[in-house]
């Protein structure tokens, strides 16, 4: 099943999406929900994030490819985590499908993209274990990691680096039913194709996270977790359009403008 999240006379409303059409619904995914006898189209109606998570978690370094690109750009020696990371992102950074990532006037050149399978919860849950994690999760969407490298590198925290407005788009919707093994992963920058990986590729993948966040974390419904990106990432720049696919998911679009 696939939802999404959409404006319904000024109100955001879950839907089903079957096709090119949506059909919105009474309730929510994460409650108990009944559909109605509407049918709108697709390209009538305006996507929202698909959710907007009580806590909005993040892996870093969780591709092998991706450590050994940054450790040579900073000049360091590549090491691989030895167990799940997490950190955290912050909700005013999230943007939906379509809608501008904006890199602010004093920002350097070096704004880059990184296209991620994102996990999202569907139950409260603690101390999950490796036969039963999968079932928290309610499905999958796409984020788009943006970050301000400079930033990144000479502040002590990542507080703008990584969650300056708009700098998380996240979407087009949620998918609930897909084989991870088969996931992969296309990023694109003004159409043209930069990278692909195996999404499933991990370091550590879903589960191994799940695992280890949940012995000390309670997660809730609509928590949401970003597992990482791969490969060598490039400078987004104004007027640029950048494009993560995920297949089984569907594609994640943004434009890019520079305020001046």
């Amino acid at each position: 099943m696939r939802w999404a999240r959409f404006e319904l006379n000024g109100t955001p409303t879950y839907g089903v999406v079957e096709g090119d059409t949506i059909i919105p619904v009474r309730g929510s995914p994460f409650t108990a929900w009944e559909r109605t006898m509407t049918k709108l189209p697709m390209d009538g109606v305006k996507l929202l994030v698909p959710v907007v998570p009580p806590t909005f978690y993040a892996c870093g370094m969780n591709y092998a490819e991706h450590v050994r690109e940054v450790a040579e750009k900073v000049g360091q020696k590549p090491n691989l985590p030895t167990q799940p990371d997490i950190g955290y992102r912050a909700n005013n950074a999230l943007i939906a499908h379509g809608e501008p990532i904006v890199i602010p006037k004093d920002a350097t050149e070096q704004v880059q993209y990184e296209g991620e399978l994102v996990a999202v919860i569907g139950q409260k849950c603690k101390n999950l274990t490796r036969d039963n994690a999968l079932s928290a999760i309610l499905g999958y969407t796409i984020g788009n990691d943006v970050s301000e490298r400079s930033w990144q590198k000479s502040d002590r925290t990542m507080w703008r680096a990584k969650n300056t407005d708009t700098f998380k788009p996240m979407g087009p919707w949620i998918e609930t039913e897909l084989d991870l093994e088969r996931l992969v992963t296309k990023i694109r920058l003004n159409h043209r194709q930069l990278i692909e990986f195996h999404t499933n590729e991990m370091v550590f993948g879903v589960v191994d996270y799940l695992v280890q966040m949940t012995r000390y974390l309670t997660l809730y419904p609509g928590d949401v977790v970003w597992m990482g990106t791969e490969g060598a990432t490039q400078n987004m720049q104004h007027g640029d359009t950048v494009e993560v696919d995920i297949n089984a998911i569907g594609t994640l679009r943004n434009p890019v403008v520079r305020e001046r």
